[in-house]
C-alpha cells in the first residue's frame, strides 16, 4: 500500500482545470521536492493533498484512506500544511501562534496542556525564535513571521509535513537553516512534500523530485536520476549545464 498516492487527479478553481489528469505515489520517509515553472499546479496539487481543494476528479489516499472522506480531527494529527501566504492575526503572541499548532491535540475544553506547552517551547527554540515569544506575531519581520508559521507546523506534531514555498521571505542564511531543519525532521521521521524554486536546493536537500509542467507529470525520482539539462530545458526553457556541487555531489544548474 502506497503513503500518499495521488489517483487520476483532476483539480482547480471553478471551471479552470490546472491538474488534467494526474497520478503518482509519494514515498514515506523521504523529501520529495515539487517543481516546475511557475503556473504549473505545484500548489494547487498540495491544496488538493491538505483538502483544501476539492478535486473535480479522482483521488487522495492517505495510507489507503480518502483523505476528503476522513474526520477533521484525524487528519489534522496526521498531516501539517504550511500555506504559501499565511495571515498573520492581530493581538496574538508568537507564543500563543504557535501553540494553534497543538489544536488538534487538546482537549475539549481547548487549554494547552504542560505538555503542549512544553511542545511549543520546542517548537520555538527550533526555529531561533524563543526571544520573541511573548511579542506580538504581527509585529515580527517577514523572515520571523515565516519562521514562527514553521514553529506551528512543528508543534502539530505530525508525521507528514506539507511546506508550500517555505523559503519565501527569509533571506539565504535563514533559507539554509531551514532546509536543514527540513532534513533534521526527515531524519527523525517525518515525511516532508515541500513546493521550491530554487532547483540547487531542491536537488541538495531533497530526496525525491516530482517534476510538473502544465498541470502534468514530466519525471519523478532522485535528482542524480532525472535532473539533466534535458530536463531543464524541456520544462523551463532554458539552456542550462549541470554540474556536480562541489560539496554534496548532487546535481547543480548553471544556466548559459
Amino acid at each position: 500500500m502506497s503513503y500518499l498516492s495521488i489517483e487520476g487527479l483532476q483539480v482547480g478553481y471553478g471551471e479552470k482545470v490546472i491538474v488534467p489528469d494526474l497520478t503518482l505515489d509519494i514515498p514515506q520517509g523521504k523529501i520529495t521536492a515539487l517543481i516546475g515553472p511557475n503556473g504549473c499546479g505545484k500548489s494547487t496539487l498540495l491544496k488538493a493533498m491538505a483538502r483544501i481543494l476539492t478535486p473535480q476528479r479522482g483521488k487522495v489516499r492517505l495510507q489507503g484512506e480518502d483523505v476528503h472522506r476522513m474526520d477533521s480531527r484525524q487528519l489534522a494529527r496526521q498531516l501539517a500544511l504550511l500555506p504559501q501566504a499565511s495571515i498573520t492575526p492581530d493581538g496574538v503572541s508568537v507564543a500563543e501562534l504557535v501553540g494553534y499548532g497543538r489544536a488538534p491535540w487538546r482537549s475539549r475544553w481547548g487549554r494547552l496542556s504542560r505538555e503542549d506547552s512544553t511542545i511549543v517551547q520546542q517548537s520555538l527554540a527550533q526555529v531561533g525564535l524563543t526571544e520573541f515569544a511573548d511579542q506580538p506575531a504581527a509585529a515580527l519581520s517577514g523572515g520571523q513571521r515565516q519562521r514562527a508559521w514553521i514553529a506551528m507546523i512543528l508543534a502539530q506534531q505530525t508525521d507528514l509535513v506539507l511546506l508550500d514555498e517555505p523559503t519565501t521571505w527569509l533571506d539565504i542564511a535563514h533559507q539554509i537553516e531551514l532546509l536543514k531543519l527540513m532534513r533534521t525532521l526527515n531524519l527523525a521521521g517525518k515525511t516532508i512534500v515541500v513546493v521550491l524554486h530554487d532547483l540547487n536546493q531542491a536537488c541538495r536537500y531533497c530526496d525525491e523530485l516530482v517534476v510538473l509542467k502544465q498541470g502534468q507529470l514530466q519525471q519523478q525520482g532522485s535528482p542524480a536520476e532525472v535532473f539533466t539539462a534535458e530536463l531543464v530545458q524541456q520544462v523551463f526553457e532554458l539552456n542550462a549545464k549541470i554540474y556536480p556541487d562541489p560539496i554534496s555531489d548532487t546535481p547543480t544548474l548553471v544556466p548559459v
